[in-house]
């Protein structure tokens, strides 16, 4: 605490104007002094003064003054604004008006002093009361009203929009909920300042009023505006809301798409903060869809939302906890009918949800970019389950696992997967080779150069690349130039059709297999699910065949049941067999 010496605190003292000095000391106030002319203003001694303005410095203010005490004191203390006030204090005879203004000093050791003088300047009661009536208007003004628009804030929307409900409801009308963003306001400022920033909110405020005359419209937080209306049609609200981004893209100072919006229509039982939260999740549901302008809330799309918000929420619990389980996929040497390898699927069975469908969490996933994560999970638990699956005596077939391309994004994936080799000593079990990693074909059409130069990588160390959903739409033969590629899978609706148009698939999956080997790429069919699709493919050379007629996803828990149990489990290709079927001059 600072430490006046004597002869200075003398002069303060002595001084006959009011003054009270103050030291801010972790978030308090505490008086140092006080001088003669303050105490003659109180009529106390200069102890008492001392105790009175260190026990409370509002405890002879007046209640309805105190609130803005309190504000202009804490602006003070931080350095937000000035201290120069008109404060009703009590003294013996009633209340004082006294005029209070505060200076700051820096003293000789560079600690911060507050100087704050008093004077009286009492009036006739009318002068007070005015002054009173001025702060308490200002206050409910403040309160209610946003500075920049004038429009009602949220606080008003809060405290009257029940009401409002009310009436459009008694007038026999829906009411309808909008919540409307300014579409990259961030941006807007950023190119064009604040100031015209500002000018934008204005004019979105001026145009919503102009095409919604009845709503009532309130500004919320930064640049959203919440409004209130009776719903006609969703053609109505569409025509109106494209009116308003039409004139202010035209008359906006930059460029700006306007403004996008989230909408409740309102049923019996829909409450304000309902509808808010409603035409909030609405809103997000755009997203960076710079062509929708608004959405419309559905309890269809709002259990969607929230199961995605789950999902996110719970990946890192769901493969902490093991939730998320690998199911092996076998898949069968066209020629033999052996098991020659399994493709590793993951199985989400959650203790609050329970089965959550890989066609439900992997778009998620994908949408968040979190695949990384699940992709990475697989290989772990493969790795984990190698050495129990050596133990009970089943063959070690290679294991493909599905990456996504966003996953190189995100992780070295090549140095990850060999990471995760390494950890669990599979050079003990396995070679590199029965690891595989299985890229679809969209993926690798537009392979960035990091992306490919994993892929490169991830050869040269010894794991396997194949190329998934072949013919799905994204075909390109020149990826056989620009990748080494071990096998190719085709996509399953050209099995599904092998007979439509004359039996055209039958055609192109024959020629493509021949172009295939002739590079010395090995060929694998997806969807089998008759026997006269195996023979097809039998027929035209195809070496693997993946599908419900040979095989179905199942853990290596029930595996390991079905072998226990005496339960017959289909015969696989020895690594022998293995070696010579990959040999293309056999």
């Amino acid at each position: 605490m600072y430490q006046f010496s004597d002869e200075s605190r003398k002069a303060y003292e002595s001084m006959t104007v009011p003054l009270v000095i103050h030291q801010f000391e972790n978030e308090k106030v505490v008086p140092l002094l006080v001088s003669d002319g303050f105490c003659h203003l109180t009529g106390l001694s200069r102890q008492r003064a001392l105790e009175m303005m260190g026990a409370s410095t509002y405890s002879r203010v007046h209640p309805d003054d105190a609130g803005k005490v309190a504000k202009v004191s804490d602006d003070f203390a931080h350095h937000r604004g000035n201290y120069d006030q008109l404060i009703r204090c009590r003294h013996e005879d009633g209340y004082h008006l006294l005029h209070v203004v505060g200076y700051w000093q820096t003293m000789p050791d560079g600690t911060e002093l507050a100087f704050l003088t008093y004077t009286d300047v009492s009036a006739s009661k009318k002068v007070i009361e005015d002054s009173a009536l001025k702060y308490l208007l200002y206050q409910q003004d403040q309160f209610y009203k946003d500075p920049l628009t004038g429009l009602p804030n949220i606080n008003y929307m809060h405290e009257f929009a029940d009401e409002r409900v009310s009436v459009i409801r008694a007038d026999g009308k829906t009411p309808v909920l909008i919540y409307s963003d300014v579409v990259s306001m961030q941006f807007y400022n950023n190119q064009y300042g604040l100031t015209e920033g500002d000018e934008l909110i204005l004019l979105i405020a001026s145009k919503l009023q102009k095409y919604f005359p009845d709503a009532l419209i309130a500004r919320g937080a930064d640049d959203h505006f919440v409004l209130l209306d009776a719903y006609v049609d969703e053609a109505d609200l569409a025509q109106r809301l494209i009116a308003v981004n039409n004139e202010v893209r035209e008359e906006a100072y930059g460029n700006t798409s306007g403004i996008q919006a989230g909408v409740c229509v309102f049923n019996q039982n829909t409450q304000c903060n309902d509808a808010v939260d409603h035409a909030k999740n609405a809103l997000k549901r755009i997203g960076s869809d710079l062509n929708t302008i608004y959405k419309l809330y559905s309890q269809m799309a709002d259990e969607h939302y929230w199961g995605e918000r789950y999902i996110v929420q719970n990946l890192d619990l769901a493969l902490q906890e093991g939730w998320i389980k690998v199911f092996y996929q076998g898949i069968g040497r066209v020629k033999t009918d052996r098991t020659a390898c399994f493709e590793a699927l993951a199985r989400w069975n959650d203790p609050n949800r329970g089965t959550i469908s890989p066609g439900e969490f992997i778009p998620v996933l994908e949408k968040y970019h979190l695949l990384y994560k699940l992709d990475l999970y697989m290989v772990e638990q493969v790795c984990r389950e190698i050495p129990l699956r050596a133990e009970a005596g089943l063959p070690l077939l290679p294991v493909s696992v599905n990456f996504a391309a966003q996953d190189f994004n995100y992780r070295d994936i090549p140095e990850e997967i060999e990471a995760l080799y390494l950890r669990y000593k599979m050079d003990k079990y396995v070679s590199r080779n029965c690891f595989i990693v299985e890229i679809t074909e969209r993926d690798i059409a537009t392979a960035s150069e990091r992306f490919q130069s994993q892929l490169r990588r991830l050869r040269e160390m010894g794991y396997q690349l194949w190329l998934d959903d072949f013919g799905s739409g994204y075909s390109s033969l020149n990826v056989f130039s620009r990748f080494e590629i071990d096998l190719i899978k085709f996509d399953m609706a050209l099995i599904q059709d092998l007979d439509s148009r004359g039996g055209l698939n039958r055609k192109i999956i024959k020629a493509m297999i021949d172009i295939a080997h002739g590079m010395q790429i090995h060929t694998l069919a997806e969807g089998i699910e008759t026997p006269e699709q195996r023979q097809f493919l039998r027929d035209v050379g195809c070496e693997l065949c993946q599908g419900f007629l040979y095989r179905r996803p199942e853990s290596l828990n029930a595996i390991l049941f079905k072998i226990a149990n005496g339960m017959i489990h289909p015969s696989t290709e020895t690594p022998e067999e293995r070696e010579q079927f990959s040999r293309f001059n056999s």
